[in-house]
């Protein structure tokens, strides 16, 4: 439990309020009997088969159409990533991420950031003030590369044999009270929300930090094997993603040192939302699953940071070239392994009930759309592939959507 702390920052108010309805209005037998099953929900999966297959009938096969339960072995290893997940990071970095490799991405990362440094001053929707502002929270970004340069102690978790349920309950209480025990405490710039071996990435607005585990910084996002203009258009349109983060709408919410100040004026956000407006509309029409569509408002966040993404990636492809023109590899040229190098990483294949839940609840838009959505907006497609009026994925220059 959290002891006497001086403030409470609410995130979103409007659920107290309602919760505190709900609460007045149902009886305590209620509460109890959810309480009950909110503990079992949570625990079947580490009890006998019968609330194990009744979790996984439900929450896997109902809701998301997956008929078969993964191997224990692989149940075995997420148990233990979730309880021990830097733990296993440690490992996973000695073998599959070293040094050499970091070190490359610490290149394409400045360039990306330089990158964005000239365009932030070219951008026609952004005030010269708001640009002043937008240069100065760029000169304080924090990228994060790998892992983390303090590994988490876990030396008070009690892990024992023959207690899975047990280990399980430890392992939430553990990870509940590290929390709880920052109350008070300067915060710890150096900790990472994210494990080594999770692929994925993050903008932090708090810390107005980027950070790329080094689960992603292995193919198809980034490949040591392939020459550049394959790796820019992969994981460098993913580090322009998070980046664009820290200058979006919502980025546009906090500073430089992480403070929640809005720095955008008025007409600099008018401005803004005429570009995301036709962003929304565009996504609004695309269609993964016959009769349900992409929501273009719900997915505009992630949608406008793969806009940009790519926007930035592209540029600081070209500041690595330092003037020289690319090779020609295998009948490509660079700019066209450039974004073939970004379409590869949202190759995907999902069920159409889980691709239904994902419309319904995620805020990115289906893989296929990532990659095609982004691609139409971007004037160096249509010169790399020569994509003309007639052609499936061609849009008049007028109708796309540029932002960066």
């Amino acid at each position: 439990m959290a002891g006497k702390t001086d403030y409470v920052i609410v995130n979103q108010p409007s659920y107290l309020t309602a919760f505190n309805g709900v609460l007045e209005k149902t009886d305590l037998a209620t509460w109890k009997a959810y309480f009950e099953w909110t503990l079992l929900r949570r625990a079947s999966p580490y009890l006998s088969h019968d609330f194990a297959d009744a979790h996984f009938a439900f929450f896997s096969t109902v809701l998301t159409g997956v008929a078969v339960k993964p191997p224990r072995w692989k149940s075995a290893v997420g148990l233990v990533e979730n309880s021990l997940g830097e733990v296993l990071g440690k490992l996973y970095v000695a073998q599959h991420f070293p040094p050499e490799r970091k070190a490359r991405m610490e290149v394409l990362v400045q360039n990306l950031l330089a990158s964005y440094k000239t365009s932030i001053d070219a951008l026609d929707w952004m005030s010269p003030e708001t640009k002043t502002e937008a240069q100065a929270k760029l000169a304080k970004f924090t990228p994060k590369i790998g892992y983390p340069n303090k590994w988490r102690d876990y030396s008070a978790l009690a892990i024992k044999k023959n207690d899975l349920i047990g280990n399980a309950m430890r392992a939430s209480s553990f990870s509940h009270l590290r929390m709880v025990e920052k109350l008070g405490k300067p915060v710890d710039r150096e900790e990472w929300a994210m494990t080594p071996q999770t692929v994925n990435a993050y903008y932090n607005p708090s810390k107005n930090e980027i950070v790329f585990p080094a689960a992603i910084l292995q193919p198809p996002f980034f490949d040591a094997r392939a020459d550049d203009a394959v790796n820019y258009g992969a994981i460098g349109a993913v580090i322009g993603h998070e980046i664009s983060h820290g200058f979006d709408d919502k980025g546009s919410q906090s500073d430089g040192d992480g403070n929640l100040r809005d720095w955008w004026s008025t007409q600099d956000r008018a401005n803004f939302k005429l570009k995301t407006d036709a962003l929304v509309k565009q996504y609004d029409a695309y269609s993964p699953v016959k009769g349900y569509h992409v929501n273009g408002a719900l997915t505009l966040g992630e949608n406008i940071a793969d806009n940009s993404g790519l926007a930035i990636a592209y540029k600081a492809y070209k500041l690595s070239l330092g003037g020289k023109a690319a090779p020609v590899i295998d009948g490509l040229t660079g700019d066209q392994r450039f974004y073939m190098g970004f379409a590869q990483v949202w190759r995907a294949k999902v069920r159409d009930k889980q691709q239904i839940v994902l419309i319904k609840t995620d805020p990115h838009s289906p893989g296929q759309f990532r990659a095609n959505g982004t691609l139409v907006n971007q004037a160096g497609f249509y010169e790399a592939f020569g994509v003309q009026p007639g052609d499936q994925m061609y849009v008049a220059p007028e109708q796309r959507v540029n932002i960066w």
